[in-house]
C-alpha cells in the first residue's frame, strides 16, 4: 500500500487519466475529489461491496446484471466527489 500525505488542493495522478484532488479535511474527514473518464467505475468501498453482494445473488438465481450502456464519448471525463471518514473502535453508533 502506498501511503501518501497530501494537503488542501494538491493531487494524486493515478495511470495516465485519473486524478484525485484533496478538496478539503474537516476533523477526521477528507474530501477528495476523483477525475476519471466515464468508462472507469468510481465507487465508494461499501456501494462496491454491495453491488459484488448483489452480482452474487443475481448469479446464484440464474438472473444476470447488464450494465447500462455508456454516456456519449463527446464527454470524456468526469468529476465524482467523495467523502471518507475514519472511523476508530471507540466510535459508538
Amino acid at each position: 500500500m502506498l501511503i501518501l500525505t497530501r494537503r488542501v488542493g494538491e493531487k494524486l495522478i493515478i495511470g495516465e487519466n485519473v486524478t484525485v484532488t484533496v478538496l478539503s479535511v474537516k476533523g477526521n474527514q477528507v474530501r477528495v475529489g476523483v477525475d476519471a473518464p466515464r468508462d472507469v467505475k468510481v465507487n465508494r468501498e461499501e456501494i462496491y461491496q454491495r453491488i459484488l453482494d448483489e452480482e452474487k445473488a443475481l448469479k446464484g438465481s440464474g438472473w444476470v446484471r447488464i450494465p447500462a450502456p455508456s454516456a456519449s464519448a463527446q464527454v470524456p471525463v468526469r468529476t465524482v466527489q467523495i467523502k471518507a471518514r475514519s472511523i476508530s473502535l471507540s466510535d459508538k453508533r
